[in-house]
């Protein structure tokens, strides 16, 4: 699969925070997401192992009882089922791999 990149259809799950998936297979998929300044992505889990990667600007990850500032070229990895938030400090853009396949992030 190849995917052009397009800066339309990008999808508002939570307010200042847009995501797009891009690229998927059958068993991973990767998402971009755009950042605002100040939005916060509230704790939660999911099965799905999480891979990420910090393009540009600056977010809190809190995983467990760690606490982590994520900055451009920063990367990160998420155990599936483990709770976790983040709380963005500047604009930003990440990009996260999903294993396995997050149907519920699959283009419509």
């Amino acid at each position: 699969m190849f995917v052009k990149y397009d800066s339309e259809g990008f999808l508002t799950p939570v307010d200042g925070i847009e995501m797009k998936t891009f690229a998927y297979g059958e068993n991973s998929l990767l998402t971009r997401f755009h950042l605002k300044k100040g939005s916060v992505l509230l704790q939660h889990s999911h099965p799905q192992e999480q891979t990420g990667f910090m393009v540009s600007g600056k977010m809190r990850l809190f995983v467990d009882n760690e606490s982590f500032l994520a900055e451009a070229g920063d990367t990160w990895s998420i155990k599936g089922g483990v709770e976790h938030r983040a709380e963005i400090i500047e604009d930003s853009v990440a990009i996260e791999v999903f294993s396995p396949l997050r149907e519920d992030y699959l283009p419509k």
